[in-house]
């Protein structure tokens, strides 16, 4: 009787191992462009939006937000503004003193190097952005974006933010260079940490880009041939679309992938979601102070530059307790 017992455990435990699905991590170019169409957010909040998934942030969802603050402390998600060339800052801020009382400061902030909010007029494919938007070249160039600009999200972002650290689900300091973070590996994290990514939220990934700049220097990272980045799999764009995030934050920006979808997670966000991007945030105070309460959600507040035509802006992101 026990050798049938076995057996039937061998057997029970065989046909449940079938039956689990295997995750699907490869995205097909084809089906990349599939989700074009299929995952869009174009036309869902009429034909003339500009602030996409922002419209996700309602008053109440607004109300939920402030009444995460229990403690009233503050922390930011900016890193100090970086005025050192190298290899991942080729366009470092430029600070000049003017007087012993006054200066000015200039940046190319796109890029890998400077905390910054992307705006929906700043990825297109063929010349098209976020909701069918297709600007005069020779126009922009004169005068900016007349739609999709920075200058949309004047009156500031207020909602909702939930902090995912896959470092410390995995138990490493930081990431290496090249690891893809998959559904499961949020899901896991939500799991872990009680919390769950829904409608309206801001969601920051982090991935330890500083952590391990810190300990080891910088290195060659983004779009670059050689660029070696941790971040969002390309496969995770069907969950992000599910959940229905307001925007979408992390420490570098998402080009993980093999280089024929480079930038794809970035990209598709910005393009075809309509989900502002938080670039280069710096969330290794954040992630100390969130494992600090075992408190993986609160207020987020940010405020970029008005900057009428804009296709983003240097940022503080502010998370409050």
């Amino acid at each position: 009787m026990r050798i049938v017992a076995v057996i039937g455990r061998f057997l029970v435990a065989t046909i449940v191992t079938a039956q689990t699905p295997v995750p699907q991590h490869t995205v097909t170019p084809e089906e990349y462009e599939r989700w074009k169409k299929d995952l869009s957010n174009w036309g869902r909040w009429g034909k003339d939006d500009q602030t996409g998934t922002l419209n996700l942030i309602t008053p109440a969802k607004r109300k939920q937000a402030a009444a995460l603050v229990k403690e009233g402390v503050s922390v930011s998600m900016a890193g100090d503004l970086d005025t050192e060339k190298a290899v991942d800052n080729p366009n470092p801020f430029e600070l000049k003193m003017l007087g012993i009382g006054m200066d000015e400061i200039a940046v190319n902030y796109h890029g890998i190097a400077h905390t910054h909010l992307d705006s929906l007029a700043h990825i297109n494919d063929n010349g098209v952005f976020f909701n069918g938007y297709k600007p005069d070249a020779a126009t922009v160039m004169k005068q900016g974006h007349a739609k999709n600009s920075i200058h949309n999200l004047k009156n500031g972002i207020f909602t909702r933010g939930i902090l995912i650290d896959i470092p410390r689900l995995k138990g490493v300091p930081y990431l290496e260079p090249g690891t893809p973070i998959y559904v499961e590996d949020l899901e896991a994290w939500e799991k872990r940490a009680g919390v769950r990514v829904g409608a309206g939220d801001a969601l920051f990934v982090r991935t330890g880009v500083w952590a391990r700049r810190k300990a080891l220097g910088p290195w060659l990272r983004g779009r670059a041939d050689g660029g070696r980045d941790a971040g969002l799999d390309p496969s995770v764009i069907p969950w992000l679309r599910k959940r229905d995030i307001a925007v979408l934050g992390s420490d570098h920006p998402q080009y993980v992938a093999p280089a024929a979808l480079r930038g794809a997670v970035h990209d598709f966000a910005l393009l075809y979601l309509g989900v502002h991007l938080f670039d280069n945030c710096d969330l290794e105070a954040l992630a100390d102070s969130a494992a600090a309460r075992k408190r993986w959600e609160f207020l987020f507040t940010a405020a970029p530059l008005a900057i009428r035509g804009g296709t983003g802006s240097p940022i503080n992101p502010i998370a409050t307790f």
